[in-house]
């Protein structure tokens, strides 16, 4: 068991993240990467972010590396895989990303296996609706004829959310809330275990959540791009430090 845990001290969260071909200066490399923002929220809540970039594994790996953790962030990011829910892909839809889907994958099953706390963030709502078993909308301006979810350009829309009346989202944030959304896919057969926290106005999936005792949450949005707001950020820190809520 993690020395952490139990004991008062800051949880240790791992945080998934990029590695793609960056530019900086002379240097045009393949790097692994996380916009601060995302362990900013970690920080500002009380936790020890860690970055957890794709990488070969194996199982052992995997059992090592969440030993070390009191919490997973699986965070936003390229489309997934649709071959990973049965589907060809669609023209929009991103290059495949084999080695973060395989990574986070893995890291994802084995957390909740463990009764990990988990916090999902756009892909990684995505990410986790998958493994569960459920499928996504590849193009959501295909499905509900505009594009208000992603405006392009790195701009985010701020569109108004719904939560479900007694879902761990319900209680860390209220009935309703505006969020920071950019994402052009989204959940459409809710996978199996989870039940839906959040919808937004185009009846769009915009949270779901494990049922129980154990913190396994997952937006949509992305919380980390509002950080004067760290309710789901502070929820996730809470679980992590308290047994009774994994």
């Amino acid at each position: 068991m993690n020395a952490s845990r139990g004991d008062g001290n800051s949880p240790v969260v791992g945080l998934t993240s990029y590695r793609e071909q960056v530019r900086t200066g002379v240097w045009d490399i393949p790097a692994a990467y996380l916009p601060a923002d995302y362990f900013e929220g970690v920080l500002l809540a009380g936790g020890i972010p860690v970055l957890l970039p794709p990488q070969p594994f194996t199982a052992d790996t995997i059992h090592r590396l969440l030993d070390s953790l009191d919490a997973l962030v699986i965070t936003g990011g390229y489309d997934l895989d649709p071959a990973a829910y049965g589907q060809q892909p669609h023209p929009s839809t991103d290059e495949p990303r084999g080695d973060r889907d395989a990574w986070e994958f893995a890291l994802l099953r084995a957390a909740l296996q463990r009764r990990l706390p988990i916090l999902g963030i756009c892909r990684g709502a995505q990410l986790l609706n998958v493994v569960c078993g459920g499928t996504l909308h590849q193009d959501l301006p295909e499905v509900l004829g505009h594009s208000g979810h992603r405006a392009g350009n790195g701009v985010f829309s701020r569109l108004p959310v719904r939560t479900v009346s007694g879902t761990r989202v319900a209680a860390l944030i209220g009935e309703s809330a505006e969020v920071p959304c950019y994402h052009h896919q989204a959940i459409d057969q809710v996978g199996e275990g989870l039940v839906v926290s959040a919808w937004d106005v185009d009846g769009v999936v915009e949270a779901v959540e494990l049922p129980g005792d154990t913190f396994v949450l997952a937006v949509q949005w992305h919380p980390e791009k509002a950080l004067d707001d760290l309710r789901l950020f502070t929820g996730l820190i809470d679980a992590a430090r308290s047994p009774a809520l994994r």
